[in-house]
């Protein structure tokens, strides 16, 4: 059994962070739609107790989303999505000062604000597809960017699953690839990739991409997994996104044996497990094979 994870770097506000095992990253959605209502946090209060829940079961960074990327969820406007997100940021800065918070949005114009009100990172389910003005938003601030993979916009991602040769893999490589390019060429030093399962992908094609998920280390860039709770696990097996922290466990433990940098939770701890046991498993990572970004 081959390990494929290797330490990784990320610039943070001007640190150079170093990190050798893979990062759990807590899901805070401060939206009233999110698919999995578990991860819902609507007052200051809210938001607080799952930041604190979310350390205390091991998560090494945040991830604060405003605006639900699940089909039929309600568009949000960007001043509304700046407004929660400031709100979130605050409550989330003050409780956990020093984590590493990622915001997730596609607009620029809310990354901007994000950044300057205490977040460190940059997670675009769009890819800059949906804003074209953020790469060069992510190039000028100097922050961490999570490039995902995604065809369309939310509402239309699912009509979109033509893979050439029917080889998801190959396009979403490919796909990804122009983008890296384009971002290093830019002067974006910290890319973080991302495959994108549960977005322009059958059920068939997330577990084709889950398969062969190692090939993502030919960017040598960090890979996050982003599959917590999702549809590929409940729709495989007739259940609905409460019932889905064993499957996802499984599933993100397979990630982790491909090689998975980052896993992106509702559930921290079972996370962490996730992690421990792999590692025991398989053996840590060997130091020589840093990489700095």
């Amino acid at each position: 059994m081959q390990r494929l994870f290797r330490p990784f770097s990320l610039n943070i506000r001007g640190m150079l962070r170093e990190f050798t095992r893979p990062q759990v990253m807590g899901i805070i959605n401060v939206t009233p739609d999110s698919f999995y209502a578990g991860s819902r946090t609507q007052t200051d209060t809210d938001i607080s107790l799952r930041v604190e829940t979310l350390l205390e079961q091991g998560a090494d960074m945040f991830d604060i989303g405003a605006y639900s990327s699940r089909p039929g969820a309600d568009d949000v406007s960007a001043a509304e999505e700046i407004r929660r997100l400031r709100n979130g940021l605050r409550i989330v800065r003050q409780t956990a000062p020093d984590a590493i918070i990622s915001v997730d949005t596609f607009r620029s114009e809310t990354a901007r604000m994000a950044i300057d009100e205490g977040a460190d990172i940059i997670n675009d389910i769009s890819g800059g597809d949906m804003d074209s003005g953020m790469f060069a938003t992510v190039a000028e601030l100097r922050v961490p960017y999570i490039l995902m993979h995604m065809r369309g916009t939310p509402a239309t991602m699912q009509q979109l699953t033509h893979y050439e040769d029917g080889d998801v893999t190959s396009g979403v490589l490919r796909e990804l690839s122009a983008k890296v390019e384009q971002l290093a060429y830019m002067g974006v030093a910290d890319i973080i990739i991302d495959p994108g399962f549960g977005f322009s992908k059958t059920l068939e094609q997330n577990y084709d991409l889950l398969r062969n998920m190692g090939i993502f280390q030919c960017f040598n860039r960090p890979v996050l997994a982003g599959i917590s709770r999702k549809s590929m696990i409940t729709r495989a097996l007739g259940i609905d996104a409460a019932q889905a922290l064993n499957g996802t466990t499984v599933i993100n433990t397979l990630a982790l044996i491909e090689g998975a940098a980052i896993l992106r939770v509702h559930d921290a701890a079972e996370a962490r497990q996730a992690i421990e046991l792999t590692e025991l498993t398989i053996g840590p990572a060997p130091l020589y094979s840093s990489i700095s970004l």
